[in-house]
């Protein structure tokens, strides 16, 4: 098992982005990661895209997404895909628990861990 695979919970770091939005970077390997996000209700986030494939599943709270045109609300429990290159945004409707996984790495998350 490599380092990576085994992420305990007093080795995690925080790092904020932007403002209203806490990111985790959890468990990960060469082909997908786990990340936690935390957002503050009213937190706004950028309209973007990426070519990494994102499974996003909402552990509480509620945000409201839109990709590619379409928009809808996603509470706890509730879980969505974003294809790669997609264009989407979410906006926090609640304060907000998130947790995306990631295929392949996100490089720029990985950088995070070198500072």
């Amino acid at each position: 098992m490599s380092d990576t695979s085994f992420v305990q919970a007093e080795e995690i770091r925080s790092f904020t982005p932007e403002p209203g939005m806490v990111r985790q970077v959890l468990a990960h390997n060469s082909k997908l990661m786990l990340i936690r996000h935390l957002f503050e209700k009213g937190w706004i986030g950028a309209k973007h895209s990426h070519p990494h494939e994102q499974l996003v599943y909402v552990v509480h709270g509620k945000i409201h997404v839109e990709i590619a045109g379409r928009s809808f609300d996603v509470g706890a429990g509730e879980s969505f895909v974003v294809e790669g290159d997609v264009p989407h945004q979410a906006w926090a409707l609640e304060e907000s628990e998130v947790l995306d996984v990631f295929t392949p790495v996100r490089e720029d998350y990985m950088e995070l861990l070198k500072t």
